[in-house]
């Protein structure tokens, strides 16, 4: 017998996986910049009005969010179920929202302050004195620029 065994045609040679590592590591790289984290956990009812005429923020760097809207059900039990007011990741009152612009003024670059713009994200449900109690507190401390964030759609459809 022979101590060698011959090579069979037709074998394909094995595939090399050196590189995998680095390919993982790539592909992980890149999900963790691409992805963007959610600032704050909705704890309102928020399903936004519609409108046809619509324009899309350019900087949302730029951007502050005030919630308004019923509760969910999960913090039904604790608030009740009349709207309310979400600044950040908690429920708020009206008299809370010049200390929220002021401590998100200061949390922006100085040659951001004076172009920030106040985005309201209302339910299509809430009572409109809500919204006005929150554009009288904007006032008092000068956040002029007012955004209603909406969807689009076809207003007709919805009365």
């Amino acid at each position: 017998m022979s101590k060698f065994s011959k090579k069979k045609k037709g074998d394909l040679p094995a595939v090399n996986t050196a590189s995998l590592p680095d390919i993982v590591f790539m592909l992980l790289f890149f999900f963790m910049v691409a992805t963007v984290m959610r600032d704050n956990e909705l704890k309102v009812k928020n399903e936004l009005p519609v409108a046809n005429q619509v324009e899309k923020l350019d900087k949302k760097d730029r951007v502050m969010y005030i919630y308004a809207g019923k509760p969910n059900i999960g913090y039904q039990v604790k608030f009740g179920t009349e709207a309310r007011i979400q600044l950040n990741d908690k429920f708020a009152d009206v008299s809370d929202i010049p200390a929220f612009i002021y401590a998100e003024r200061e949390s922006k670059r100085e040659e951001l302050r004076n172009s920030l713009t106040t985005a309201l994200k209302v339910d299509k449900e809430t009572n409109m004195g809500i919204v006005s109690d929150i554009k009288k507190e904007l006032r008092k401390v000068n956040a002029l620029k007012i955004n209603y964030t909406t969807r689009i759609g076809d207003i007709s459809m919805n009365q």
